[in-house]
């Protein structure tokens, strides 16, 4: 999958979670990532992240930062 298409995407997802009252959104993004997301979109979004995160809103990019931080589902 395209870089770009990853961006997109986690774009949408982390302003869905910007709307709701939800106190840890970074959080909520990253658990959505890790339970939605097959473990090659994961390993791809760490390189988009690696890479500097360019194209990730700062929500997605925080929830981005936390998902690589935690063990492989």
């Amino acid at each position: 999958m395209s870089h770009d298409k990853l961006i997109r995407m986690a774009n949408q997802i982390a302003g869905f979670f910007e709307t709701q009252p939800i106190a840890d959104k970074p959080g909520a993004v990253a658990a959505h990532l890790r339970d939605f997301w097959d473990p090659r979109m994961r390993a791809e979004l760490d390189a988009i992240v690696a890479e500097g995160g360019t194209g990730l809103s700062p929500l997605a990019l925080d929830a981005a930062q936390r998902l690589g931080q935690t063990a492989p589902a």
